[in-house]
């Protein structure tokens, strides 16, 4: 069963119609819903119509070209959408215009599916982590302190020993008690930097923060298939 990630739809524009439906099928079963158009007056009649978080945007098509729709998006329309261009152009200059642009990476072709979603999934991440929500300095949950600032945390006075990926992931799902964190999510915030970062990964850190935690570790619950949260 794919997994759906709430939110998250895609737009993939270039003129390959083969290459179109490859992505499509591929970020589908990544969990995204993804829409395609095979040219960027087509995608102009789109984008008004849906909220896209992010363009997959071949460059060299015939009309309107990718960097003429992504200047017309970002300067005309001020529409800040987050921006992958797809090219068989890879030189410095070119990649220098895209980025100059607003591009938020530039993929040359050919290249693999799996590149492909890799950075996806690392953009939507940096875009994420611009939208952590405000932490308290301190919170308090009963004999559980956790100390944002010094990034300490204790339970009855005795010092809980965790990573740095750990405490961010406490962090955050204390942030807002009760609300449950989709894994994506928690990669976008935790795990900003690092492309290659599977989903699993999360599961992994958060079996030994639950353990850390000792009778506070059952706090952390699990919603079946989509992400964590911590009850109050």
């Amino acid at each position: 069963m794919i997994q759906k990630i709430e939110n998250r739809r895609l737009l993939v524009v270039d003129d390959e119609e083969d290459l179109c439906e490859i992505l499509q099928f591929n970020l589908i079963n990544e969990g995204y819903d993804v829409d395609v158009a095979l040219s960027a007056e087509e995608a102009f009649e789109m984008i008004p119509e849906r909220e896209y978080s992010l363009i997959l945007l071949d460059v060299m098509m015939d009309g309107i070209s990718g960097f003429k729709m992504a200047e017309k998006l970002n300067n005309q329309l001020k529409l800040n959408i987050p921006i992958i261009f797809l090219t068989a152009k890879d030189t410095e200059n070119d990649m220098l215009t895209g980025f100059s642009l607003g591009g938020d990476d530039y993929i040359s072709k050919p290249f693999s599916v799996k590149e492909v979603i890799a950075r996806v999934k690392a953009v939507l991440r940096r875009v994420e982590s611009k939208k952590i929500e405000p932490k308290l300095s301190l919170i308090e949950i009963d004999d559980l302190i956790i100390d944002i600032t010094n990034r300490v945390v204790t339970i009855k006075a005795a010092n809980i020993p965790l990573t740095r990926k750990e405490f961010e992931i406490l962090s955050l799902l204390v942030s807002i008690p009760n609300r449950t964190f989709a894994r994506e999510e928690i990669l976008a915030k935790v795990w900003i930097e690092d492309t290659y970062v599977l989903d699993r990964t999360v599961d992994v850190h958060i079996a030994r923060l639950r353990k850390k935690l000792n009778e506070y570790g059952a706090r952390v619950v699990n919603r079946s298939n989509y992400g964590y949260s911590f009850n109050l």
